[in-house]
């Protein structure tokens, strides 16, 4: 990809294929965000933590605006898409980023690629990459590398990935990377599924899920509840 090409995904249905989404979350990345993940990936790093979300079948296919609208009711401070890969997804994602952006909130994008290879994509006339871009304020670029683990700064995985901040309308957002650590949460619905998000080390994610579901000290106030 050294003349600045990206490959496109193997349909553009003008759809946003959504792998998940999480209403509200403090783990990916700052303040309380509702978070998405695409469907589909083109790069497929090396120990991916979501190699389940590299094929671009399968996936909710979501209306932009429909998106948009999920998202807004959240009320949360503003959006982070993940993946997957979002911009493998410019163009929809592109509309409900701006979208989320004109009512006041932030957006935060994660991706494989570099800065420079979205630059480069953009100029060469890729009009979609260049949409994301401008509708993101918060830009988390570069490849996971399995042999670079980040156990300092929160939400990377690797110490080669960058942040970039690509908007002066929330000049707070880098703040946390300073001062913040890496959060997982751990959620179990009426069902007993149990969903992870965030980043821990494989040793403490297996202790922690060892112990969900693990019966607690029962209060006397709980009891009369």
């Amino acid at each position: 990809m050294s003349d600045g090409s990206l490959p496109r995904p193997p349909t553009d249905s003008g759809l946003v294929s959504v792998a998940r989404f999480l209403p509200s979350t403090c783990a990916e990345g700052p303040g309380d965000r509702t978070a998405i993940w695409v469907q589909g990936c083109t790069i497929r790093c090396a120990g991916c933590f979501n190699p389940h979300m590299w094929t671009f079948r399968g996936g909710e296919q979501v209306p932009p605006d429909d998106l948009a609208a999920r998202i807004l009711a959240s009320g949360t401070e503003g959006l982070t898409l993940l993946g997957g890969e979002p911009f493998d997804q410019a163009a929809a994602l592109a509309r409900v980023a701006s979208a989320v952006r004109q009512v006041g909130r932030s957006v935060m994008a994660f991706t494989g690629y570099t800065s420079l290879q979205l630059q480069k994509a953009a100029e060469a006339g890729r009009d979609d990459v260049a949409a994301l871009l401008g509708a993101t304020d918060l830009l988390v670029a570069g490849p996971f590398l399995r042999d670079r683990i980040d156990t300092v700064r929160p939400w990377v995985g690797s110490t080669n990935q960058e942040f970039i901040l690509l908007s002066d309308r929330f000049p707070h957002l880098l703040d946390d990377v300073q001062r913040a650590h890496d959060r997982i949460e751990v959620s179990v619905d009426a069902s007993g599924q149990i969903a992870v998000n965030g980043w821990a080390e494989l040793e403490l994610l297996d202790e922690l899920l060892s112990i969900v579901g693990r019966p607690g000290p029962r209060s006397p106030a709980r009891d009369q509840l």
